[in-house]
C-alpha cells in the first residue's frame, strides 16, 4: 500500500509539473489575445492578466483598413503556397531519383548535399549572387532559394526507398515512364511524407521575416512577418526617442502602436495555428519514417 501511495502521489506531482509548464507555455499567447482585444488606452493602466477589462475591435479594424498590412498578407499567403507546393514536388522529384542506387554518381551527390547541410557560403556572397541574378526585390526570391532542401530531400528518398519495387516494375510492363510512375503512383502513395515536408515548408515560409529584411526595399512585395518586424523595430525607437526627449505628449501614439503590434501578432499567426491540427496525423507518421526496418 505504501509503494502504491508514493506512486500515486508521484503521479500527481508529475501531472501538476505538465499543468505548470503548459500554463508557463501558453500563457504569454493568451495574454497578447486579450490585450489587442482591449482598449488600446485602457491596457495602459496594467491590471489585465487573464480577460479583457473593456473589450474593443478598433485595434483589428486598423490592421484591416490598412492597404499595407492588407498587401503583406496577401504576400505571405501567396510565397506560403506557391513556395510550398514548388518545394515539396521538386524535392520529392530529387529524392525519387537519389532513391534509385544505380544512378551514377548518387555516392557523391549524396556527399556534396550532405556537406551543404554544415557550410553556406555566407550572407554577403549570397546576397550579391541574388542580386546579379536578378532576385532582389523580387517576388521569386521567396520561391527559387527554397525549392530544394537536402534534409527534405533525405527524408523523402527514406519513404521512397520503403516502397515495393514491384510497383514501379508492374507500371513499366504497362508502358508507363519514369515522369508518369512518379506523378501517377509514387505521389499518391506519399501523402503521409507529403504532409510533413509541407507542414516544414509552410510554417517556415509563413513565418520567414529574414528573406523581406536583406532582399526586398519594395514595400509591396515585403511579407506580413518583415512588415511586422519593421513595426516593432520603428516602434521601439520611437520609444526611445520619447525617452530620450523626455516628451509626455506621444503615449497615446506608443499606446496605439503597441495595440497595433499586438493585433497584428494575433491576425498573422492563428492561420498556420489553424491548419496544423488538419496535418497532425500526418505529421507523426511522417517523423516515424526510416526509423522501423523489416
Amino acid at each position: 500500500m505504501g509503494q502504491l501511495k508514493r506512486k500515486t502521489i508521484g503521479d500527481y506531482v508529475i501531472n501538476g509539473l505538465m499543468v505548470v509548464i503548459c500554463f508557463l507555455a501558453l500563457y504569454p499567447v493568451w495574454y497578447t489575445i486579450i490585450l489587442s482585444f482591449n482598449d488600446a488606452q485602457d491596457a495602459v493602466q496594467g491590471g489585465i492578466y487573464f480577460f479583457p477589462r473593456k473589450f474593443s475591435l478598433e485595434s483589428y479594424k486598423q490592421v484591416f483598413m490598412d492597404n499595407s498590412i492588407v498587401s503583406a498578407f496577401i504576400v505571405t499567403i501567396a510565397r506560403t503556397l506557391i513556395g510550398t507546393v514548388v518545394s515539396v514536388f521538386f524535392t520529392a522529384m530529387v529524392a525519387y531519383a537519389f532513391s534509385k542506387k544505380h544512378i551514377m554518381g548518387n555516392r557523391i551527390y549524396m556527399i556534396f548535399g550532405t556537406i551543404t547541410m554544415f557550410f553556406g557560403g555566407g550572407l554577403i556572397p549570397t546576397f550579391i549572387l541574388f542580386k546579379n541574378i536578378g532576385l532582389y526585390d523580387n517576388f521569386l526570391v521567396y520561391i527559387i532559394p527554397s525549392m530544394f532542401n537536402f534534409y527534405n530531400m533525405i527524408i523523402f528518398m527514406s519513404f521512397f526507398r520503403e516502397l515495393p519495387a514491384g510497383l514501379e516494375e508492374s507500371a513499366k510492363l504497362d508502358g508507363a515512364n519514369d515522369l508518369k510512375i512518379f506523378v501517377r503512383i509514387i505521389i499518391p502513395l506519399s501523402m503521409p511524407v507529403i504532409a510533413t515536408i509541407a507542414l516544414f515548408n509552410g510554417v517556415w515560409q509563413w513565418n520567414d521575416y529574414f528573406t523581406g529584411v536583406i532582399y526586398i526595399n519594395d514595400a509591396s512585395l515585403q511579407p506580413i512577418q518583415t512588415y511586422l518586424y519593421r513595426l516593432v523595430a520603428s516602434a521601439s525607437a520611437a520609444t526611445k526617442a520619447v525617452s530620450v526627449a523626455g516628451g509626455v505628449g506621444a503615449s497615446g501614439g506608443q499606446i496605439s502602436s503597441q495595440s497595433l503590434r499586438l493585433a497584428t501578432m494575433v491576425v498573422t499567426t492563428l492561420p498556420i495555428v489553424c491548419v496544423y491540427p488538419f496535418l497532425q496525423r500526418y505529421f507523426v507518421k511522417g517523423m516515424l519514417i526510416g526509423s522501423i526496418k523489416g
